[in-house]
Formats: C-alpha cells, structure tokens, sequence
C-alpha cells in the first residue's frame, strides 16, 4: 500500500519514505494527527517517519496540540483493512 503522504512518491512502487524533510528513509511509524481549527474531531492526516525521526516529528505535532496516535506502519495498515470472510 502507497500511502499519498508527504514523503511519499504516490507513482513510486516503492516503500513510503519518512516525512522529515530531506530524509529517504523507509518509513517504520504512521504519526496520526489533525489541526482542531481545521479539521473535525475523527479526521486523521498522517506523516511517516522512520526510527531516527519518529520523536522529532512526534515533538513538531506535540507542541501544537495535533499529535493523536504514533502507531508501527504494519499495524496501521492491517486496521485499514476490511476482515477477510
């Protein structure tokens, strides 16, 4: 799954990459977020990070109030997926 983030290439098959700026990375972790003045309560943007900058970016949302959940890409993933039957 490509996920269209910043840091991501959405015509590249390749992995996400982390979305700290200037890092290629692969990323590890799903940083779920939302901005209250513009967004409605559920909504969820995400970045990606990768190991060396999942607390950096973490601290970026913190500060603001926007950061809701840090959680492992493979099991963002799997929630977004419908049960097999």
């Amino acid at each position: 799954m490509i996920l269209n983030v910043p840091g991501s290439e959405p015509s590249s098959p390749s992995s996400p990459i982390c979305s700290a700026k200037g890092c290629r990375a692969d990323a590890v972790w799903v940083l779920a977020w939302n901005n209250p003045k513009l967004h409605t309560p559920e909504r969820r943007k995400t970045w990606l990070a990768c190991e060396d900058h999942r607390d950096h970016l973490s601290k970026f949302l913190s500060v603001r109030g926007f950061l809701k959940d840090v959680v492992l890409m493979t099991e963002w993933e799997s929630a977004e997926q419908p049960p097999e039957r």
